[in-house]
């Protein structure tokens, strides 16, 4: 689901909502604020998403900590955490979620060992492979006990101010920040339309960092028509886990109390603290 991150440059901060904060070392760093909800917007400056920031270091970490940020949640698997790991700033708190733990070897996790060698690429991704792989992968957000059970402890986490402002990742930030990203706002009553608005700019803020990686593929003969999915995110791997959640719990409510066991308290607590009525 994320290919490791070799650059770090991404875009310069906006006022719209889902605009990239620009700081060297933190790619697809966004505020998930400022999207309209029914009576009013999601609170900014409380919950970011980002993918992983081991090369975060210098002025770029003043930058990161003037953000605030007091807990860290880490979506990755632990051999991407060995790889790659966090560069977390003193006296921030650091928790791990492993959302794929109960999928070993899982294709989206594992990506960068086909990047090597575009004979593996083609036998992995092509014929439509990958899409299909990615579209199942984020059915299994809603069905692997280790998902539900990452999830289930984020969202209650989050939901205690003394925990936020936060941010959450995986490796790209993409896929499994990505769900968590959408079932969030989704819970606020944001529509649909924007819902899916934030998902795709992903490719806006994370698919120009990872080019240079994507050439070096094509420089050994890869096509990188193949990595498309791998470093970008597309309609339908959002659309897996909607349907799936909608067949299985009908809504996003209950998705949240009976499928991740929140309480309603939680919900509520999720919607007040995190949605400023207008």
């Amino acid at each position: 689901m994320d290919a490791a991150v070799a650059v770090d440059t991404i875009v310069t901060t906006g006022v719209n909502p889902g605009s990239a904060i620009g700081i060297e070392g933190v790619p697809n760093l966004r505020d998930l604020g400022g999207w309209s909800t029914p009576d009013g917007k999601v609170v900014t400056g409380q919950v970011y998403r980002s993918a992983e920031f081991s090369g975060l270091g210098g002025p770029a970490a003043e930058e990161f900590t003037s953000l605030g940020i007091r807990t860290v949640y880490d979506l990755r698997t632990m051999g991407e955490r060995d790889a790659n790991a966090n560069v977390v700033p003193t006296g921030t708190e650091y928790i791990i979620f492993d959302i794929l733990a109960d999928r070993p070897g899982a294709g989206p996790a594992q990506m960068l060992q086909v990047l090597s060698d575009p004979k593996a690429a083609e036998q992995l991704l092509g014929d439509g492979k990958a899409v299909a792989m990615f579209e199942e992968s984020y059915r299994q957000f809603l069905t692997l006990p280790s998902a539900t059970t990452g999830y289930r402890q984020f969202f209650t986490i989050i939901a205690e101010k003394e925990h936020r402002p936060a941010v959450f990742h995986c490796t790209t930030g993409k896929d499994r920040t990505g769900w968590a990203a959408a079932a969030l706002l989704m819970l606020l009553g944001v529509s649909d339309e924007d819902v899916l608005k934030d998902y795709l700019l992903t490719n806006e803020s994370l698919v120009p960092a990872l080019q240079p990686m994507v050439d070096k593929f094509a420089s050994i003969g890869g096509d990188p028509e193949l990595l498309k999915p791998v470093v970008g995110v597309q309609k339908e791997f959002l659309e897996a886990a909607q349907e799936a959640m909608t067949s299985q719990y009908g809504d996003v409510e209950t998705y949240f109390t009976k499928g991740l066991g929140l309480s309603t308290q939680t919900v509520d607590r999720l919607r007040t603290e995190l949605v400023v009525k207008s």
